[in-house]
């Protein structure tokens, strides 16, 4: 069976094509900068190519995209009966949703009450899924959502200490998100470990643009830092992470901002960013603290320091630690962002090899022979998850 996942964002579309039998990747790609001078890139057949066709909205890009798989020359499908399903990427299902579900009108209307938590993801989720019923009628659609790992969290996890009555008038509450990639990574590294995944304390840090920790024992979250939005938690490449609640009302009486540009400061101007003030890409902030920049060096001890805080405090959650994976962009490839973060927490005998670390490509152990934890890289794949769960509802 194929199973077809999309991501969709405010102005892109990611795509994958996954023939369930055997996992293995068939298409992939990314439509980017939709509404403006908008490109795709596919990849097929071990082969990377840009397409500059620009689209006015998700529709025409699917609908573009659609086009690609189908082409003769790629060989990829002969026509739409050989997918089976569509699998979208949805990030807040709120209380709403304990599991992922096939998509009707009621569940298309219950993401979308739950948008005011992540407005931007579940808006462009809606659109994508609209855009995918017209171009590809007749075909199962799953939502999988990025919150429903984190179901498994105890109160005392997920609630904060303001009023009750605000939970149960608005549902503020820790939900957390990037589920299905803490999901996958802490099964990924159980297999790696050739251990149950129910045996073990794993902290999952998802490092990328957006950037989250995830405590799992048992295979079942028990905490993550992200919060209500993903603004919460560690800080990110734009955005703050925590922080004391009153400078939101400092700031907007101070600077005389708005609500929605005192929320716009947080979340696309803070962060490594914010602190640097050169660049939300680490790759680039490195660079510059290489030449000697103070505040691209105060931006990346900031930052490791904060991640490593956070996993020991998650020690505490799980009553010991087995494995600390790292994943996503800067997770996989930062090699120096790893290696600040867990010299921060040898206290608790977390010990990296520095070769390993240095030399690392892929998928694999970076801890020391005499490392009283595991570390490992272990690349995501929240795809190959979505196209799971949507395999399991409609076959």
């Amino acid at each position: 069976m194929k199973i077809l996942v999309l991501n969709c964002g405010s102005s892109s579309l990611k795509y994958q094509l996954i023939n369930m039998d055997n996992e293995e990747v068939m298409a992939k790609g990314t439509y980017e900068r939709i509404g403006e001078q908008s490109f795709l890139t596919h990849k097929v057949n071990g082969e990377k190519i840009r397409f500059d066709n620009p689209v006015k909205n998700h529709k025409e890009a699917i609908d573009f995209m659609v086009e690609k798989l189908l082409d003769p020359k790629f060989n990829t499908i002969k026509n739409l009966d050989e997918i089976d399903g569509i699998g979208h990427r949805v990030a807040q299902g709120a209380d709403k949703f304990s599991s992922s579900v096939i998509i009707d009108e009621e569940v298309i209307k219950k993401i979308d009450e739950c948008a005011e938590l992540a407005p931007v993801h579940n808006k462009a989720a809606i659109t994508g899924i609209r855009a995918a019923m017209e171009s590809m009628p007749g075909k199962p659609n799953v939502a999988v959502f990025d919150t429903v790992f984190h179901q498994t969290m105890p109160e005392k996890s997920y609630m904060y200490p303001i009023p009750y009555q605000f939970y149960e008038k608005y549902g503020i509450r820790k939900y957390g998100f990037h589920g299905t990639s803490h999901k996958y990574v802490s099964q990924r590294v159980a297999k790696l470990l050739n251990k149950s995944v129910e045996d073990l304390k794993t902290i999952v840090c998802h490092l990328g643009q957006g950037a989250s920790l995830c405590a799992v024992k048992g295979g079942k979250s028990v905490d993550t830092t992200m919060g209500l939005t993903p603004l919460g938690g560690i800080p990110m490449c734009a955005r703050s992470g925590d922080l004391d609640p009153s400078i939101v009302t400092y700031l907007m009486k101070k600077e005389n901002l708005t609500p929605d540009e005192v929320e716009m400061l947080l979340n696309k101007e803070s962060g490594i960013l914010g602190l640097s003030g050169v660049s939300p890409d680490f790759r680039d902030i490195e660079a510059e603290a290489a030449k000697g920049n103070k505040r691209a060096t105060l931006a990346i001890e900031a930052y490791a320091y904060k991640v490593a805080q956070y996993i020991a405090s998650y020690i505490v959650s799980l009553g010991g630690l087995d494995v600390i994976a790292f994943t996503a962009g800067i997770g996989e490839n930062q090699y120096n962002a790893r290696k600040k973060i867990c010299e921060n927490l040898k206290c608790f005998g977390v010990e990296i090899d520095e070769e390993k670390n240095h030399e690392f490509r892929d998928e694999g152990r970076i801890s020391s022979a005499d490392s009283k934890v595991e570390v490992w890289v272990v690349p995501t794949n929240e795809e190959l998850m979505i196209a799971k769960d949507t395999l399991d509802l409609i076959k």
